[in-house]
């Protein structure tokens, strides 16, 4: 769609596009608010006990303005250290590290003092620096992963959109600080008293998790908990492979939950033949010899009849870094609507990082 220009507009067609680049420039300003990071620091220098205010939710990053880094840099440097943060001291130490010029100097210091006449409300202006913070670090993600698709330099598209959600799954962890903290026992006591009713209710029944198939097992522990971990451990060849299997076999098969297995020594296929002749109860010899009776024959087209129609996921990449599972594991969350169990074989072989 064209635009007419104003005949009143005497400006040349240069000018009118140098005046639309400048307009769109404004409107691209990064997320920021000026006003909540002078309060905060305007609160710091009023009151020093207001830091555990701020400390748990801001970094020196997190501000816009680069002078306004290096000011809250020097009040956290002088309140960890047990000293006051002032004007005064603030300016020193600043001017102890060459940095007092980019910061402003000391009229500046004065100027952020007297601007917040108290540091109540100081958290919530935390809350917006923070908030902004984490939008601008939205942005340079999706700008990061527009070049990266723009330019994948030889990686596969599915390790592209490994990397897009890690990033995107890192800015979401920092989110969440925002939400954490410490809670009240009263409101954990209410919620407890709800669940013990809510079993209570149940009726008598033992396992009010997700069963196993293992009943001693079920009954001693109730069955797996919603947010349970639970780490196998046991020596070189003692089953621990095939007791997993067993459980995540008996979940997606006979509970009908959604099951994901990351499998980073085993193939998939090796899981696969493990699994339907532990359902048919066939002998793992014959399965891979091909050398079944007629009998194992009957038992093998049903197993992997049952097999096939549960939700069973097997993810067999090597060396999954801990973002990488997370962000694989929420991605089959969305398309399965939930998952029962997550069975990862095993811990020692992921990597700690993407670099």
């Amino acid at each position: 769609m064209s635009t007419l220009a104003d005949p009143r507009d005497n400006r040349s067609p240069r000018e009118l596009r140098d005046a639309r680049d400048d307009e769109v420039a404004r409107l691209r300003v990064p997320p920021h608010s000026v006003e909540a990071e002078q309060s905060v620091l305007g609160g710091l220098l009023l009151d020093n006990l207001a830091w555990d205010r701020a400390a748990d939710l801001l970094g020196a990053s997190d501000f816009y303005r680069y002078e306004h880094r290096l000011i809250y840099g020097a009040v956290a440097a002088l309140v960890q250290a047990s000293k006051p943060a002032d004007v005064i001291t603030v300016f020193e130490k600043l001017q102890g590290l060459g940095q007092d010029g980019d910061a402003g100097g000391l009229a500046y210091l004065n100027a952020l003092a007297q601007s917040v006449p108290s540091a109540a409300n100081l958290r919530r202006y935390a809350e917006i620096v923070r908030e902004r913070a984490i939008l601008r670090k939205l942005i340079a993600a999706s700008d990061e992963i527009a070049t990266s698709a723009f330019n994948p330099q030889g990686r596969a598209v599915a390790q592209v959109l490994d990397e897009a959600e890690g990033r995107i799954l890192r800015i979401g962890e920092e989110g969440s600080r925002q939400r954490s903290g410490f809670q009240g026992i009263d409101g954990l006591v209410t919620q407890l008293i709800d669940r013990i009713n809510e079993l209570h209710d149940h009726g008598a029944e033992d396992v009010t998790g997700v069963r196993t198939g293992y009943y001693d097992l079920d009954r001693l522990t109730a069955g797996l908990q919603r947010g349970d971990l639970l780490v196998l451990a046991a020596r070189p060849s003692m089953g621990k492979t095939a007791f997993a299997l067993n459980i995540a076999e008996h979940v997606a098969v006979k509970e009908e939950l959604p099951v994901l297995l990351f499998s980073m020594e085993m193939g998939a296929s090796q899981l696969a033949l493990r699994m339907v002749g532990s359902i048919g109860r066939i002998n793992q010899q014959h399965l891979r010899t091909g050398r079944l009776d007629a009998d194992e024959w009957g038992r093998l087209a049903e197993a992997a009849d049952r097999l096939g129609k549960a939700p069973i996921f097997i993810d067999e990449t090597a060396a999954l870094t801990v973002a990488e599972l997370r962000a694989r594991a929420r991605r089959m969350a969305r398309q399965c609507g939930g998952l029962g169990l997550v069975c990862i074989d095993y811990l020692q072989l992921m990597s700690g990082s993407s670099g």
